[in-house]
């Protein structure tokens, strides 16, 4: 088992993270977009409700990456910061700047806030998140493998260290509980919801799932234990949260606004660890009895945040192809049809840019040797 786990290819709790985040996230695009046509109350509903069902990808993608990062680098210094950093700038950084310019050219009626009028608004919206929907997740994310440093410091820091890692845990739910509070006050229908909405992409917002995520997999044994005694408590926990969750939502009346769903409420805080501790106890449970499952779920891993990137851009094709006329007739048809193509052209796509890429570099790399050898 170890040897498994010091491989690349092995499937880890990180890996199912992220394939439950990435597919819910493009439901989350289905349901917002559908709910703009302005349905019924009777379709405001379960829209709602559906929504504060996936209400929990953001969070998990974090716990997902930290920890699946923490496995394979928990070992590094700043010393491997440069190798790491080139990694990741041409895994997560490249199809971000392709994807973003995608967004920004092609889709510009999509952009979010203020849509780009100078060569210097372009930029901004570039980097700011604004380009799309879903790409201020995108800007926070970034942060996180920026600052990865900081994470090999906890890492090491806590290793072999029950002590530590419970003061860890403590200082992180203090300091994230007083995050909330001040969010809630301050901008979250606050007397700065409009001029701080860009707090709500900067990695603070989402930092007790990072840190979770390193701990969990610095303390694995002990989080794996405690996990499979928890389900049927987070079950439980799981059914009264997502009760509260939507009572919160449907207090604010219809129409139904998906904006009064932050994530930066105690509701959906507790919710997305919840849900987190579900997702991990379903990858123990495989990684444990080596189901057959776990090779899939690694392929989907592999592309996940490649289909995440690109999920929005499918959408608004099958949109304009036909969803937009389907949502008047039926919107929860619309809803279900629109999400299975998203997420198959999504993954589709991920995988085919990736062979594409994988080719032309191979005939690159081989005319360059052709040209070394005359």
């Amino acid at each position: 088992m170890n040897r498994k786990r010091n491989s690349a290819s092995f499937t880890d709790i990180g890996d199912y993270m992220k394939v439950f985040a990435c597919t819910a996230v493009m439901m989350q695009t289905v349901l917002s977009l559908v709910l703009s046509t302005n349905p019924s109350f009777n379709y405001q509903t379960p829209i709602g409700i559906i929504y504060n069902l996936v209400k929990f990808t953001a969070p998990a993608f974090i716990f997902g990456i930290l920890y699946t990062t923490t496995r394979t680098t928990n070992q590094n210094t700043w010393g491997n910061y440069g190798g790491y950093m080139r990694k990741q700038w041409s895994a997560l950084f490249v199809p971000t700047i392709w994807w973003t310019l995608a967004y920004l050219l092609i889709f510009p009626n999509i952009q979010q806030v203020k849509p780009f009028n100078s060569i210097g608004t372009f930029c901004w919206n570039f980097i700011n998140g604004n380009a799309a929907p879903h790409l201020w997740y995108n800007t926070m994310m970034l942060q996180f493998i920026i600052l990865m440093p900081f994470f090999w410091a906890l890492a090491h820091w806590v290793k072999d260290s029950t002590k530590r890692g419970l003061l860890a845990i403590i200082i992180t739910v203090i300091f994230f509980a007083a995050w909330i509070y001040f969010y809630d006050m301050q901008v979250f229908h606050g007397p700065h919801e409009q001029s701080w909405y860009l707090l709500d992409r900067i990695f603070i917002s989402f930092v007790i799932y990072g840190i979770f995520g390193v701990l969990a997999w610095m303390f694995r044994d002990k989080f794996e234990t405690l996990i499979k005694k928890a389900v049927p408590f987070l079950i439980v926990i799981f059914l009264a949260v997502y009760y509260w969750t939507n009572r919160e939502l449907f207090n604010f009346g219809y129409p139904v606004k998906l904006a009064n769903a932050p994530y930066y409420k105690p509701s959906m805080a507790l919710y997305a660890l919840t849900v987190i501790g579900l997702v991990a106890a379903l990858a123990i449970h495989h990684i444990n009895t080596n189901s057959k499952v776990l090779p899939i779920f690694h392929f989907l891993a592999t592309y996940a945040y490649r289909a995440y990137l690109s999920n929005v851009f499918w959408l608004q094709i099958i949109w304009h192809l036909g969803g937009i006329n389907l949502s008047k007739i039926n919107p929860l048809l619309n809803i279900i049809i629109c999400y299975i193509l998203t997420w198959g052209l999504s993954f589709t796509s991920a995988y085919g840019f990736h062979i594409a890429w994988s080719k032309i570099k191979s005939s690159i790399n081989k005319t360059n040797s052709e040209k070394s050898l005359e």
